[in-house]
């Protein structure tokens, strides 16, 4: 079932949207090469935890043992954090984070660009942030899902990039992953009603081998099938009378098409994402 929000109910996930998009404007000065991804969780949580009431709204959930996921290169989504694992020059990291605030969650998610990364790299970060962008302003009452899904492919053809088509958005409320699914494909006019109040996560996911993905023995690590990277940016977005308004960005930010600036690298904004355990994270 899909619950649609009051103004004041979008304006309490937006509270904690807030916090997401000022996390990561904190975070990007500390992906550098060297830091681990444990190290980046630890902050991660660290900050969430500072604002009055707030909490990672992905530590435990569906058992995940981490406060975000924190994906390099093939990994598409649902990354382990460890410290263990250090980010190097060149790589590709997705934060992938929630924030549960007052019984209300947010969802979002960033790739960086670790240092120097080569063309194909930022070819893939700038086609998905377009990708969102272009999904993000098809998000309008009136219209439908498949809308949504229609604006990515349109940004993605004849990029040479493949849209990931098992992992998907979500909705988002007093739970994670709520109805309905949002594809990154579709065709206009298709899939559910977009009704004023509703509140959805859309995340497109590209790669650039094939759009077959696997997940590792640790049960939770998505990654493309051929080893290729991939991107991913998400935003929790609201559909209201006035037009889709980004949860997820610092107030003075919200409109359609915009997003938090990321500070770590070239071509470095970032990306979570719903998959078959329910949306993902």
């Amino acid at each position: 079932m899909i619950h649609l929000k009051t103004p004041d109910e979008i304006a309490a996930i937006a509270r904690g949207g807030a916090i997401l998009a000022a996390l990561f404007r904190e975070l990007g000065p500390r992906v550098v090469p060297g830091a681990s991804t444990g190290e980046i969780d630890d902050f991660c949580e660290a900050f969430i935890r500072s604002h009055d009431g707030a909490e990672p709204a992905f530590k435990g959930l569906y058992g995940f043992p981490g406060s975000v996921c924190a994906s390099l290169n093939e990994e598409i989504v649902h990354g382990i954090p460890s410290p263990e694992r250090t980010v190097r020059e060149g790589d590709l990291l997705s934060i992938d984070v929630g924030v549960r605030l007052d019984g209300w969650c947010s969802d979002s998610a960033w790739t960086y660009a670790v240092g120097e990364v080569d063309e194909a790299s930022r070819t893939l970060l700038e086609v998905t942030r377009r990708a969102l962008d272009a999904a993000v302003s098809a998000a309008v009452p009136g219209r439908h899902v498949g809308d949504i899904g229609a604006a990515v492919m349109r940004t993605v053809e004849g990029t040479g990039l493949h849209i990931i088509r098992d992992l998907v958005g979500h909705g988002v409320g007093r739970d994670v992953h709520e109805e309905p699914q949002v594809p990154n494909y579709g065709r206009p006019g298709m899939g559910p009603l977009l009704r004023e109040g509703m509140v959805i996560a859309i995340e497109p996911m590209l790669a650039w081998g094939s759009d077959r993905i696997r997940t590792l023995d640790d049960g939770w690590t998505v990654v493309t099938a051929d080893g290729s990277r991939s991107a991913h940016f998400e935003h929790t977005v609201a559909i209201t009378r006035e037009g889709p308004q980004v949860l997820t960005a610092l107030p003075q930010d919200a409109g359609a098409g915009d997003l938090p600036a990321a500070t770590a690298g070239r071509g470095a904004e970032g990306g979570g994402s719903g998959a078959a355990r329910g949306g993902s994270a």
